[in-house]
């Protein structure tokens, strides 16, 4: 854990490390190990990780479908709508899936 330093070499943290501190004394009062507790924080993190990996590429997905619309705006008019309808119907699907995992 990582705090800044004044002047006069008072260390200062951050809430997030305070917050930290606090659960690890909370959980051993609870009984836990202390290796146990790093485990529960590392699984935190990489579920954490994960969600925002998510969405990012939900971000890179929007941007994907959006230049493909454009594209096909520019196209035959008839083929531009079947296209859009099933892009709708699939990102519906995607991002209730996305909200799944996200809750």
């Amino acid at each position: 854990m990582e705090a800044e330093r004044s002047p006069s070499n008072y260390r200062y943290y951050n809430h997030s490390s305070i917050d930290r501190v606090h659960f690890i004394e909370k959980r051993k009062k609870e009984g836990l190990s202390l290796e146990e507790i790093k485990q529960e924080i590392i699984e935190t993190r990489s579920q954490e990780v994960d969600v925002l990996e998510l969405r990012s590429k939900m971000t890179d997905l929007e941007k994907e479908v959006s230049g493909i619309l454009t594209h096909l705006e520019k196209t035959d008019q008839k083929k531009c709508g079947e296209i859009k309808e099933k892009i709708s119907r699939e990102s519906l699907s995607l991002i209730q899936t996305l909200l799944l995992f996200l809750s």
